[in-house]
């Protein structure tokens, strides 16, 4: 399933060009994430919930597409689990990032992120 950005056109045609921010993000804490926000780091704003009505359920993936005309490239990611409970990650690189995988790390009691 394709997902917009709150900055990004209605629809995307094959015909348009990717945003080279584009990435995967991948859940694998353990936990259903009932809310995830993308959006650039220079600003205080979240935007909309870029999954609407839908969850990312554990051990699963989004792949999250910008229009070819976004020139930002450090993103602040949040996210706000089934429980409430929310975690952040702030600028990331995503002109260079192709995914970001998300963990619970059960000793720190914290969410962690790895990029690749």
């Amino acid at each position: 399933m394709m997902l917009l950005l709150p900055l990004c056109a209605a629809a995307v045609t094959p015909a348009m060009a990717q945003g080279q921010q584009d990435f995967t993000l991948v859940n694998r804490t353990g936990y259903e994430i009932r809310e995830l926000y993308v959006g650039p780091s220079r600003s205080s704003n979240w935007g909309r919930d870029i999954l609407g009505e839908g969850v990312l359920p554990a051990n699963q993936r989004r792949d999250i597409r910008f229009s070819s005309g976004t020139r930002d490239c450090a993103y602040d990611i949040k996210v706000v689990y089934s429980d409430d409970d929310t975690a952040e990650w702030g600028n990331l690189d995503l002109c260079k990032i192709s995914r970001v995988s998300l963990f619970w790390d059960a000793t720190r009691q914290v969410s962690r992120a790895e990029v690749e």
